[in-house]
């Protein structure tokens, strides 16, 4: 990335910040900031959440590895990723009306992870997300081999898990990702 694009993505990430504190109460900017121009890679990725409408914020830091955790924070699940299936080997499955792409896929060119379910059920404690889109998360393997993925979405004031065929695909679920930095 241009050094100028840099700075242009460091000032979207500090106005989030700035405007979300309670989201992560206690953490400084500086500090953040100082990680992100450390690690070129990382702002990459970061580029990436932000250009396909991820709204990545940060939402934990972890003391034991002194790494903070961005999340995509937009109110839906991201625009740019939408309309996919699960994985590659679900992709291949289909016979037809293929997705162009698939979340694993997509996340892993984009250098960041799947939520967990966990940490979706974390992140609708900081507000209120996907009240009308839906997010593909991190599958155990015991559903994957089934055939089956697990999606996560926000409806009637409750954060629900649901399963569907790891190759079905809408134009309201796409994915969220998250990425240690």
């Amino acid at each position: 990335m241009s050094p100028e694009k840099c700075e242009t993505l460091l000032g979207v990430l500090k106005d989030r910040f700035e405007k979300n504190m309670e989201r992560h109460q206690g953490y400084t900017w500086d500090k953040i900031k100082a990680k992100l121009e450390a690690d070129s890679d990382k702002m990459w990725s970061l580029n990436k959440m932000e250009e396909t409408g991820g709204e990545p914020d940060v939402v934990e830091y972890d003391e034991h590895t002194d790494a903070y955790l961005f999340i995509d924070c937009s109110a839906e699940s991201p625009k740019g990723r939408r309309s996919i299936c699960y994985d590659r080997e679900a992709l291949e499955s289909r016979k037809k009306h293929k997705p162009e792409n698939t979340a694993m896929d997509m996340a892993n060119e984009m250098g960041i992870v799947l939520l967990t379910e966990e940490q979706y059920r974390k992140l609708q404690k900081l507000g209120e997300f996907d009240k009308k889109t839906s997010s593909w998360v991190k599958t155990p393997e015991k559903i994957r081999n089934h055939g089956g993925a697990i999606f996560c979405d926000r409806r009637y004031d409750t954060v629900f898990t649901y399963h569907n065929g790891a190759d079905s695909y809408y134009a309201a679920r796409g994915f969220r990702g998250a990425l240690k930095v």
